[in-house]
């Protein structure tokens, strides 16, 4: 039986996934602003839609505030298995650049 590929993730994946850790729960835009401009708002959701195809993060849709209007906005969280897959890439990542710099 062949085995499963290691999970990688991309460098806003990685991003993502550790500012979901660090506050919880975000929605796109606020990725964006805690980001420090390392996150683009036009490619935020796409992003994110790719990470809950795999299972890093799910949503949720939270209503917009009553007196506020607008349109609802959509609340991401971390994953078990994106805490996991973001720990284990982490480590790796610490274990390989420096042998890199060598």
């Amino acid at each position: 039986m062949p085995s499963k590929p290691m999970p990688t993730l991309s460098r806003k994946e990685s991003l993502i996934l550790d500012l979901l850790v660090q506050h919880g729960q975000m929605y796109g835009l606020e990725l964006v602003a805690v980001s420090r401009r390392q996150l683009k708002r036009g490619t935020v959701y796409v992003t994110l839609d790719r990470m809950e195809d795999k299972g890093y993060v799910v949503s949720r849709l939270e209503e917009a505030p009553p007196r506020a209007g607008g349109l609802p906005r959509r609340i991401y969280r971390p994953t078990a298995l994106g805490r996991r897959v973001l720990s284990a890439w982490t480590g790796m990542m610490k274990q390989l650049v420096p042998r890199l710099a060598r």
